[in-house]
């Protein structure tokens, strides 16, 4: 096939926007059910894109109580309703449970005040009751209707343009209890709140020798308090999926005293306000509380953090999750057939997908019922890959077995960070740390990056050692941009001295070219003919091989908390405020000064305008809950790798590209990519990936600003099952 045809086949299977109409469609957009920040950026994502393909979009206030209402809270919004809401945190259309459409009585109410509005397309934001509340709406609405013109409340020739309902759901809810989506909307952001409140009483413990019990929101699901548990290096952790073995007051004590001994000043507890033992009964944060003062006598708080989980403004992930999964739930609902499912918009690795709507509650109503049965591993493993994946790391990083008991490997495997810090790169570092000596290897650090490798600055780095780095930004370690070429003699003999059998690199693009250049050196010194692998952390998040780089959610954290603020021909309208982002190194003539004083001149008598340069701050600071938890899982996971290679060890040199990889999450799939094939997708004069995801938001930002362009689609796909599983690679959980 020549270029041409080629080119033609392949425009033939893409999709576009402008191909879907919503003229002459009306869609309703409601939140129900408890609030969970980011809920505004999906009601405006989907308010936005429904003018834009020219539909309708109503709000429907107050929940499905405001449908059976009527009236004032169904309106219909346009772009500025949605205005200035990206930010702010519950719902700005108001949320409220609802007895009355429980009944059929309400549920006629409510079909009737939709249809005089001509909507047939639904957009829930909620949890599983919203959600199924949602499809058995839509399952009876036909009946409904014929319902409502027999009676004369409706015309029946008005009813015949309007006989089938579309509904599409988003999950909104901090608790992550929803089967079928690694992510739901406001989780991000509710372990936010609880980072930031682990990280305050953490410096209070320390100073007082304190014993700290946090509870934290998860009536049914325990995801928050084993995520956090995960994000600050918890001693224990309470789950109602997962509760503790017999004895477990034992075995408590004895860990909070071990690491007493080991000169721990802090200990921290998480509960689950749902967490229970093996039979089923409740255990409470101060129950705990009673039991670690009566046993061991320490000083024992007891942090209760309620509802603030619920507060405060929207993560940059929840934002751009939230506004993703708006855009796909529109999409969603144009393509919808009488014959389609309702289904709701999931997040699976990095990918969005549909899943049927019924598949997921029935597995999320399963969870409960595998617990109420007490089959917890059960309840585990339909709980989903994410949460399974967090609670198998969490268990190898929190619980040391006695050295007799650890298998030998007698393998050395050293770890160096290198390229410009980034938060997350300690957690990573612990993480491989701990992973290597559960595996019988001796660790080694290599501090100041490449340049303290050639001087021989490497240390066996134990257990104890990386305490307490979870939280902390920056690199302990040290690290620079120096790359291994001048040195390659000197690192080769530090490898031989050290007798270093596998190298783990955290960093960015410094460490992609540095790993090349010691892939490269394999010819000229065999000490390199060992496994390499590279895990990606820098804010820059353009390393070839992964969608996400440790150290990238951190910085976009830090640039959304900085209200830089005000822009242009908005400000003559009833918008009041805008904003302009620019790359350090975009353009050589539109500077940051040349762009301010434009907006200054051009817009004297209509707007003020403000510049703010974020510089290295994007760098510093605590490491967000996403890269805490980022970090530690796929440094884990490289480190299992290793241990993997080198069980094919038995002095054998390392000699192929299989050998040599960056892991990364691809979409869907976390992968170990041979650096070598990775060369011919990197653009090295630019020092990015030849193609990178997420310059597709791009349309989707001009879209949701109100501006024209083409947006691609194909991504959208068919509706999939929630027991799918890729066949390419190891699933994505983030």
């Amino acid at each position: 096939m020549d270029a041409a045809a080629s080119a033609t086949a392949t425009g033939s299977l893409r999709k576009f926007l402008e191909n879907l109409s919503g003229a002459g469609k009306a869609i309703g957009v409601l939140t129900s059910g408890g609030d969970a920040q980011g809920m505004n950026a999906a009601v405006r994502a989907v308010v936005r894109m429904g003018i834009y393909v020219g539909a309708k979009v109503y709000f429907i206030c107050e929940g499905y109580q405001g449908m059976v209402d009527g009236g004032t809270n169904i309106v219909e919004a346009n772009w500025e309703s949605v205005s200035s809401i990206l930010q702010v945190g519950g719902t700005i259309i108001g949320s409220a449970r609802c007895n009355d459409f429980r009944s059929r009585e309400g549920r006629l109410k409510a079909a009737c005040n939709l249809v005089r509005l001509g909507i047939t397309n639904l957009c829930v934001i909620g949890g599983d009751g919203s959600l199924t509340g949602a499809n058995i709406f839509r399952k009876e609405w036909s009946g409904l209707l014929e319902e409502l013109a027999k009676n004369g409340q409706l015309d029946p020739a008005a009813v015949q343009g309007h006989m089938h309902l579309n509904v599409v759901g988003m999950v909104g809810s901090i608790d992550n209890d929803f089967c079928g989506t690694d992510m739901t909307i406001g989780t991000d952001s509710a372990l936010h709140r609880i980072i930031e409140v682990v990280d305050a009483i953490m410096t209070t413990a320390q100073s007082h020798q304190r014993t700290f019990v946090l509870e934290v929101m998860g009536r049914h699901c325990g995801y928050l308090a084993l995520v956090s548990a995960l994000a600050c290096g918890a001693d224990w952790v309470f789950l109602p999926e997962s509760p503790p073995e017999e004895r477990w007051e034992e075995h408590l004590c004895l860990k909070l005293s071990e690491n007493r001994a080991r000169k721990k000043r802090l200990n921290i507890i998480i509960v689950a306000e749902g967490a229970i033992d093996m039979k089923n009964k409740p255990i409470t944060s101060e129950e705990v509380k009673q039991l670690v003062v009566r046993q061991l006598g320490y000083d024992t708080r007891v942090t209760i953090l309620g509802h603030v989980q619920r507060g405060g403004t929207p993560s940059a992930f929840d934002r751009i999750l939230a506004s993703r999964m708006g855009v796909a739930a529109v999409i969603a609902l144009l393509e919808a057939t009488p014959e389609t499912p309702a289904c709701v918009v999931s997040l699976s690795g990095n990918h969005t997908v549909r899943l049927p709507l019924m598949e997921c509650v029935q597995m999320t109503q399963d969870v409960q019922k595998a617990m109420d049965e007490g089959r917890f591993k059960d309840a585990v493993r339909l709980r989903g890959r994410s949460f399974e994946g967090n609670l198998n790391t969490y268990k190898r990083l929190a619980i040391k077995l006695p050295d007799d008991q650890i298998p030998k490997s007698n393998c050395n495997v050293a770890v160096i960070n290198v390229g410009a810090p980034a938060a997350g790169m300690n957690a990573a570092v612990r993480a491989a740390v701990r992973v290597g000596i559960a595996d019988g290897h001796r660790m080694l650090a290599i501090y100041d990056g490449f340049d303290g490798f050639a001087k021989g600055q490497i240390k066996e780095i134990g257990w104890t050692d990386v305490g307490g780095w979870t939280g902390q930004g920056g690199s302990i370690l040290g690290t620079k941009r120096v790359l291994p070429g001048k040195y390659l003699e000197a690192i080769a003999t530090q490898m031989r001295t050290h007798n270093i059998h596998a190298l783990l690199i955290i960093g960015g693009f410094e460490a992609y070219l540095g790993l090349l250049e010691l892939s490269a050196a394999r010819e000229q010194h065999e000490e390199f003919c060992v496994p390499m692998v590279m895990v990606p952390a820098t804010v820059s998040n353009n390393v070839p091989g992964s969608d996400f780089s440790i150290g990238a959610d951190t910085a976009l954290n830090t640039i959304t908390d900085s209200n830089v603020e005000h822009l242009t021909e908005k400000m003559k309208t009833t918008i009041q405020r805008g904003l302009v982002l620019r790359n350090e190194s975009c353009s050589e003539n539109y500077t940051t000064d040349f762009i301010y004083q434009l907006y200054s001149e051009e817009g004297r008598g209509v707007f003020d305008c403000r510049k703010n340069v974020l510089g290295h701050m994007q760098q510093g600071g605590a490491p967000s809950p996403f890269d805490r938890n980022f970090g530690t899982k796929i440094s884990a996971r490289a480190m299992e790798w290793i241990t993997s290679k080198l069980k094919e060890f038995k002095g054998k040199r390392f000699v192929t590209d299989d050998s040599v990889c960056v892991l990364g999450i691809s979409k869907r799939n976390v992968l170990f990519q041979p650096i070598a094939e990775l060369k011919k997708e990197t653009d090295f004069e630019h020092r990015i990936p030849k193609e990178q995801w997420w310059l597709k938001l791009r349309p989707l930002m001009k879209i949701l600003a109100k501006y024209k362009t083409s947006y691609d689609v194909s991504d959208a796909g068919q509706m999939e099952h929630v027991y799918y599983r890729s066949t390419h690679g190891e699933p994505a959980a983030i």
